[in-house]
């Protein structure tokens, strides 16, 4: 009979969605025959929790990101202190999410792969609760890992570095039980792409930098003072921003005036990121796990602006820490730190090498072939 898995999800942000669509996606290339079935949890749940667990997050990232950090660190600390806490969490994410679990018994299912913490959770108590025996395996997104990823008995966790699964190792996860296979990436950035050839297909010239600005699936972040703030670079740069799927900031950003010595191109939604990344010297992004991973297998340095504070921070000192990037804490310094950067072509080189040495553009398929050797 054909191996039946399971792939959950929930769309808090956009990382957790891609990583569980690239883990998708290789399980379907390695194993056609298999039977794959990827869901966003929060499609299967109410309005009220929705809105509370997903949009809630983006509200957040946009208007007090600094609120985000602080539940970060508070839910980050021993059971103990979060008990209570815990336990009426999980009875609201029980509550509303009552479809996911007729989902989870309406098909005898071989393996359970994770994206996020919150099918986890909940696949975790019921199987203490010996209500549930599927095995189900855990991918952590960012490259540090947090309280909220460990939810025992899991039969297995992926994490992006070895400090992550140290992390993990902390809170009592056995070592054997924990992978380091970097963060899964769509399989596309498995594939060698020559950087002259992405640029000549992109329109992309090779007589000036290429600096790539994301950003993010939905367009948050000062997007637009960023982009102000690589237009007032003295030195001509060919600026690629993309805008995501958010259309009122790409035509505002079409609207900003643009200097003659500079080379721009405006995108909205593409499918063309992973050539995008491979024609870049440097990608300006906020530091998302996914984003990050994708920028490091395509060997582009990283300059990061405006990090979410908690998960995004760390994966910035992850960055910063290897080697592979660059920090602007104040956006009008932008301008100067990119034209020192630019100004130290070896400097550079060093950060685009690095990149490449902590790239996992396999993760996915890694993950994948661990995925279908499961034992039933």
């Amino acid at each position: 009979m054909n191996t039946r898995i399971l792939v959950l999800s929930a769309s808090v942000g956009a990382g957790h969605m891609r990583a569980a669509e690239a883990v998708e996606l290789a399980l379907r290339r390695l194993a056609p025959d298999a039977v794959v079935r990827n869901v966003d949890i929060l499609d299967l749940t109410n309005a009220t929790f929705r809105r509370l667990y997903g949009k809630l997050y983006i509200d957040l990232v946009n208007t007090a990101p600094h609120l985000l950090g602080l539940f970060y660190d508070m839910l980050d600390q021993p059971p103990s202190a979060q008990q209570k806490s815990d336990r009426l969490r999980l009875l609201v994410e029980k509550l509303s999410l009552k479809p996911f679990l007729r989902l989870l018994q309406s098909e005898p299912w071989d393996v359970i792969v994770n994206t996020h913490f919150l099918p986890a959770e909940i696949i975790a108590s019921l199987r203490a609760k010996g209500r549930f025996h599927v095995p189900h395996l855990t991918v952590t997104t960012d490259f540090e890992t947090h309280r909220l990823w460990v939810n025992e008995p899991c039969d297995h966790y992926f994490t992006a570095t070895e400090e992550g699964a140290a992390y993990l190792a902390h809170w009592g996860v056995p070592r054997e039980r924990i992978s380091v296979t970097g963060i899964p990436i769509h399989p596309v950035f498995s594939e060698e792409k020559d950087r002259a050839t992405c640029r000549q297909r992109l329109g992309l010239g090779n007589d000036r930098p290429v600096i790539v600005q994301m950003g993010g699936g939905f367009g948050m972040g000062p997007v637009e003072k960023i982009f102000a703030g690589l237009l007032s670079v003295e030195r001509p740069l060919e600026v690629v921003v993309v805008a995501g799927r958010n259309e009122p900031l790409k035509a505002r950003l079409e609207q900003l005036p643009v200097p003659d010595r500079h080379r721009v191109k405006v995108l909205g939604f593409t499918r063309e990121i992973d050539e995008l990344m491979a024609a870049a010297d440097i990608v300006l992004s906020k530091p998302g796990g996914l984003t990050t991973s994708e920028v490091l297998a395509r060997g582009a340095a990283m300059m990061i602006a405006n990090p979410v504070p908690g998960q995004e921070t760390r994966n910035s000192d992850f960055i910063l820490e290897n080697g592979a990037g660059v920090k602007v804490n104040n956006l009008p310094t932008l301008a100067h730190k990119l034209t020192r950067l630019l100004d130290e072509p070896s400097r550079l080189q060093q950060m685009k090498a690095a990149a490449r040495r902590l790239g996992r553009p396999q993760a996915a398929f890694d993950i994948a072939r661990a995925v279908l050797a499961w034992p039933s």
